[in-house]
């Protein structure tokens, strides 16, 4: 399979049109059909009916595979270019909405004292798309955050030889509205908010997905859906009554309106990882090394 053809199969696929597809990419409509048809020669099926555009079964099953190969791929070239290129004077670290630690910034001012005038971007991504941002190249190294047990790994998806490194731990805490009957407790159980009101706010606090196995319950629905990543936002929905949230607890200091409560069980920590590929010395290196000591807790 020319990976050429694939990416182009699976932009046609995605517009739905031959036509859109040849004004994304930059080809003929001409090319594109040939393209298409090659593909099609080379695996022995029709992979797109045509009126209209829409996958064939085979065409599906296909698409369930030209994600991973075409990530892989892009993933190859930018390990490859890491390793062949010159050093850097820029570093673009990609992290998700709660992965900014103080260590971070600490380590971020050492790198700028071994590299002045370093152009220097940090990048919000979202929580799954960090790995592959990494892998294909888009940022130099990224931070990812999450909850899991105590010294376990987050289990992020696998794209690529990556490297992976425990950068921070920290408790978690259950976020209230002043005033809330649990406010007053010493610690609190997860299985025994399966039914309390949840605000799901996926890029900034834990998600309820992980809640329920975490639990080991069914339960944990949202009463409020929030899709920002700001944590301040968060805060001012949660001290409004409109749901309860579980926070990494130094997110939760100084909040006005939220009381913090602690998890008791089951035992679970807010866990920042750093994430990267082979680097030739530079900046994201230096970075690397500064924070792939041990973690703090």
């Amino acid at each position: 399979m020319d990976p050429v053809f694939l990416r182009t199969f699976t932009v046609v696929a995605r517009l739905a049109s031959f036509s859109a597809a040849a004004r994304e990419l930059g080809y003929t409509q001409s090319a594109v059909s040939q393209q298409v048809a090659a593909l099609e020669s080379d695996l022995g099926a029709a992979l797109l009916e045509r009126r209209p555009v829409r996958p064939t079964e085979a065409g599906e099953r296909l698409l369930e595979h030209a994600g991973p190969l075409l990530l892989r791929l892009d993933a190859a070239r930018a390990d490859v270019r890491r390793l062949a290129g010159a050093r850097p004077a820029r570093l673009v670290v990609g992290v998700s909405a709660q992965a900014v630690t103080d260590r971070l910034a600490r380590a971020l001012s050492g790198v700028r004292s071994a590299h002045p005038g370093l152009d220097l971007t940090l990048r919000q991504l979202p929580r799954a798309a960090v790995a592959a941002e990494v892998a294909t190249g888009a940022v130099d190294l990224g931070l990812v955050d999450g909850v899991a047990a105590p010294s376990d790994p987050l289990g992020l998806p696998d794209v690529g030889p990556l490297l992976t490194a425990a950068v921070a731990e920290e408790p978690l805490a259950l976020a209230l509205p002043a005033g809330h009957p649990l406010a007053a407790r010493p610690g609190v159980a997860l299985a025994d908010l399966a039914d309390a009101r949840w605000l799901d706010a996926p890029e900034v606090a834990m998600a309820l997905d992980r809640l329920r196995v975490a639990a080991g319950a069914d339960g944990f629905r949202p009463a409020t859906r929030y899709l920002g990543s700001e944590l301040r936002g968060l805060l001012a929905l949660v001290a409004a009554g409109h749901g309860i949230a579980l926070l990494p607890s130094a997110a939760l200091r100084g909040a006005d309106g939220v009381v913090a409560v602690a998890l008791r069980t089951p035992r679970l920590v807010h866990r920042v990882e750093l994430v990267h590929g082979s680097l030739p010395p530079g900046p994201a290196d230096r970075l690397v090394r500064l924070l792939a000591a041990a973690p703090e807790k």
